[in-house]
């Protein structure tokens, strides 16, 4: 493998990289990439190995045993300090992050993102370890456009709705509104990360994903994850300078694919119909309300659209895709994979 030099020119050595969550849908792509594109050893700890599996096959493979896989949860588990220690660098991307959870499981979302992540936290602090720490951008809550009157002109200036990381607000709707219990939590445990590394000198970085998709995202109930629930609608940091980033927020998005629900249903029906060769439905969206779909204690977020100053600088460029590019390879690959399990569990019937 050719020797990759960080964003200023230097060589990039080796290191053991501890990853938390690393069966999710972030955590599997970045597995994939450290083990194709980096000498990097990986700890992959999670619940579930589904989306890793195929990394983790046995000798036949160019990255044979320089990932292993550490089955465990965060919370209450004596090995992950230990794992922690062994590691150069921790990215953590444990959360539960699926909107239908923040009503039906307010308890479960804030304990996972918040209280269960604080002994975390600790652990890099106490043992001078790095932390790249995967946030979200439901910390920014509410646009000021969205406090505007409906026909205000200033609605559409890019200065009331454009999320910055070191200067827009973070505002959130009402105690009542349990969407927010999420997003509370992950703006908690960003402060806390902060706090520590201003008086105890922790090394980090914060990722905020804007609505990131791509094959993995979802899953099958009872497949390839939980039997039961709602399934959800990298930049490598590891090899990059970590002077670089150490201490800063990253937002990471793409300002030009914004869409509404309802224009995102209309475009995968069109994307549907194009890879299967069936015909569009004449009537391809019902309106359904948050409320309804979610239940009581839901509140819709207004515009998202990440300012992409900060992380275009560092990186020299920006690497954006279209949305309708990502969705075609969605469809595709979700097509495809339905395709194997339904063949997986036709059972040849014994004469």
């Amino acid at each position: 493998m050719a020797t990759r030099m960080d964003l200023d020119g230097r060589p990039i050595k080796p290191m053991t990289i501890c990853m938390i969550g690393a069966g999710g849908f972030i955590g599997s792509h970045l597995c994939e990439k450290l083990m194709a594109d980096t000498p990097h050893k990986v700890l992959a700890l999670d619940v579930y190995s589904d989306k890793i599996k195929h990394l983790l096959e046995p000798d036949s493979l160019p990255w044979a045993g320089r990932i292993v896989f550490h089955r465990l949860n965060i919370k209450h588990d004596s090995r992950l300090e230990g794992l922690i220690k062994m590691a150069d660098l921790t990215i953590n991307l444990a959360a539960i992050c699926t909107p239908a959870d923040y009503n039906t499981r307010p308890l479960d979302t804030i304990y996972s993102n918040f209280i269960d992540a604080l002994p975390v936290v600790k652990y890099f602090s106490e043992n001078n370890k790095r932390l790249i720490h995967f946030s979200t951008c439901e910390v920014y809550g509410k646009t000021i456009g969205s406090f505007l009157p409906k026909d205000s002109p200033l609605r559409k200036d890019p200065a009331y709705y454009v999320l910055k990381e070191d200067t827009s607000p973070c505002i959130f709707g009402s105690i009542e509104k349990q969407r927010w219990s999420y997003a509370c939590a992950k703006q908690l445990i960003e402060r806390l990360i902060y706090a520590e590394g201003a008086e105890n000198g922790l090394d980090f970085t914060i990722v905020r994903p804007f609505n990131w998709i791509g094959p993995r995202m979802d899953f099958i109930p009872g497949i390839d994850g939980p039997s039961e629930g709602v399934p959800r609608v990298l930049a490598c940091f590891s090899n990059e300078n970590p002077d670089r980033a150490n201490g800063h927020i990253f937002n990471v998005g793409n300002p030009n694919n914004e869409v509404t629900v309802r224009q995102l249903a209309e475009m995968m029906t069109k994307v549907y119909a194009k890879v299967s060769g069936e015909p569009s439905l004449e009537s391809p969206t019902i309106d359904v309300s948050s409320k309804e779909f979610y239940g009581e204690g839901y509140d819709d977020s207004d515009k998202r659209i990440p300012d992409m100053t900060i992380i275009n600088r560092q990186l020299g460029r920006s690497c954006f895709f279209d949305c309708s590019q990502d969705l075609l390879f969605m469809v595709h690959m979700r097509t495809t994979y339905a395709e194997a399990i339904k063949k997986s569990m036709v059972k040849p019937i014994a004469s």
